[in-house]
C-alpha cells in the first residue's frame, strides 16, 4: 500500500508517493506554471533515489484539475502507481486552517466547508488546496483523505502572543490575529532535533528558523509553539525573498498619500517587490552571496539586513522562552548557506551561542551540528521534509479513525 501527498500551490502542484510501512519515497514530481498559457507547465518525475527519470512533459496545464490528471497519468506510465486501489490514503497540505483546526483531520464535507470559509485569509492558497482535495476525492472516492494544516502547529501560541493591539472586536468579528505558517516544517525539525540530541522534546526549548524564499522563526517550548514570526498572513516577520517582513504600518499611509498608490499597488509592493529583491534586485540567496563576495554593496546590504533581522528574532525568542537549548536552521537557505548561519550567530556569544566555523562550512544531507565545543547552546542544521511529515500525520489520522 502507498500514501500520496499533494501540495497544491497557487500555480503549482508538488506531489510525492510513499511506500508503506517504511514511508520510503517511490516517486515525486512538480508541475509548475499552472494557468500560464504563455509558459507550458513543466513536470519532472524523480525516482526513489532522487534521480530524474526520462518521464518529462511540457504541456499547457490550464488549471489544477488538469494538473492532477497529468500527475496520475505520469505515475501510471512510470509504474510507480498503476491502480488507485494501491493507495491507503492521500494527504493534502492546506495552508490556512484558522482557529478551526489544531491538528490534521480526516476530510469530509464539513472540513471542506470550513476550509472554504477561510479563503479570505489565504486567497492565493486555500482555493488551490480545495481544488486538489476535491479532484482527488472525485477520482479516489474510496481512499481516506487527510488535511494537514500549515497553521495547526502554531495554535498552541497563547492569546497574549497571537493577539494584535487592535480593537478586540476585530479579532472577534474578523478573526484578525497571528496564525503563523510553515508549521509542518517547524514541528518536524523540532522533533528531528530532539531525536538527534537524544533528549525528550518535552524538555527542550528550541528556536527553529525556516529560511527560504519565504522565511519564518518559531519559539518551541516542550514541543509546543509559543510564538512565531509570521502573522495574519505570511508577510510579517523576517526579511524574505520578495516580502518585506516587519515594517512601520504608517509607511503604507505615507506612500498612499505621497505617491497615489492604491491597495493593490501596496499589496504588490510588499509581497512581490520588497525583501531581498527590493534591496538589491535579486531574491536568490545564492546569487546575492556571490555578488556580495564580488563587492556588490547592495547585495552585501541585503545579506546583512537579512541576518540582522534573524539575529533580533533569535534574541527575542530566547527572552520569550526563558533560555534556549537548541537553534535549528532549515529550509533552502538555512540548510545550505553557511554565511547566513555564521552572520546570524555572530555577536551572540554572551548568550551561550558559539558557532564553529569549520563545522559550519561543511555540507551534509542529514542533520549535523555546527556549534563550538564550549557553546552552551546546540546549533543544528536539520533538513526539513514537509512531505514526509504530511505522510506520517496522514497515516496516524487514518490509523486512529
Amino acid at each position: 500500500m502507498k500514501i500520496l501527498v499533494l501540495n497544491a500551490g497557487s500555480s503549482s502542484l508538488k506531489f510525492q508517493l510513499f511506500g508503506l510501512p517504511d514511508l520510503r519515497v517511490l516517486a515525486s514530481g512538480l508541475i509548475e506554471q499552472i494557468g500560464d498559457e504563455q509558459s507550458p507547465a513543466r513536470l519532472i518525475l524523480f525516482d526513489d533515489a532522487g534521480s530524474e527519470q526520462t518521464l518529462k512533459r511540457t504541456t499547457a496545464v490550464a488549471e489544477h484539475r488538469k494538473a492532477i490528471m497529468v500527475m496520475a497519468d505520469l505515475l501510471r506510465e512510470s509504474g510507480a502507481m498503476t491502480d488507485i486501489n494501491e493507495l491507503a490514503g492521500i494527504g493534502h497540505r492546506v495552508v490556512h486552517g484558522g482557529e478551526a483546526f489544531h491538528e490534521p483531520v480526516l476530510i469530509d464535507e464539513s472540513v471542506l466547508a470550513a476550509v472554504e470559509e477561510l479563503i479570505p485569509l489565504a486567497p492565493l492558497h486555500n482555493p488551490a488546496n480545495l481544488t486538489g482535495i476535491r479532484v482527488a476525492m472525485e477520482h479516489a472516492d474510496t481512499v481516506p483523505q487527510v488535511a494537514v494544516f500549515d497553521t495547526a502547529f502554531h495554535q498552541t501560541i497563547p492569546d497574549y502572543g497571537y493577539l494584535y493591539a487592535l480593537p478586540y472586536t476585530l479579532y472577534e468579528e474578523q478573526k484578525v490575529r497571528r496564525y503563523g505558517f510553515h508549521g509542518t516544517s517547524h514541528g518536524y525539525v523540532a522533533g528531528q532535533a530532539a531525536h538527534y540530541l537524544s533528549k525528550p522534546l518535552a524538555g527542550l526549548n528550541i528556536i527553529s528558523l525556516h529560511l527560504g524564499n519565504g522565511a519564518s522563526a518559531a519559539a518551541v517550548q516542550g514541543g509546543n509553539c509559543i510564538d512565531t514570526s509570521m502573522g495574519l498572513t505570511p508577510l510579517e516577520g523576517l526579511i524574505m525573498g520578495t516580502r518585506s517582513g516587519d515594517l512601520d504600518p504608517a509607511i503604507l499611509f505615507y506612500l498612499a498619500r505621497e505617491t497615489g498608490m492604491d491597495m493593490d499597488d501596496l499589496d504588490t509592493l510588499l509581497n512581490k517587490q520588497s525583501g531581498l529583491k527590493g534591496i538589491c534586485g535579486e531574491n536568490d540567496m545564492r546569487t546575492i552571496t556571490e555578488l556580495a563576495e564580488q563587492g556588490d554593496q547592495q547585495a552585501r546590504l541585503a545579506l546583512t539586513m537579512f541576518c540582522y533581522r534573524l539575529k533580533k528574532y533569535i534574541g527575542a525568542y530566547i527572552a520569550a522562552l526563558g533560555g534556549v537549548d537548541c537553534i535549528v536552521f532549515t529550509g533552502g537557505i538555512g540548510e545550505n548557506s553557511a554565511i547566513v548561519r555564521q552572520m546570524s550567530c555572530q555577536g551572540l556569544e554572551r548568550l551561550g551561542i558559539i558557532l564553529d566555523t569549520e563545522k559550519n562550512a561543511q555540507r551534509h544531507n542529514e542533520t549535523f551540528e555546527i556549534q563550538a565545543t564550549d557553546s552552551m547552546v546546540s546549533i543544528l542544521v536539520v533538513p526539513t521534509d514537509e512531505e514526509l511529515a504530511i505522510a506520517t500525520q496522514t497515516m496516524q489520522v487514518i490509523n486512529n479513525a
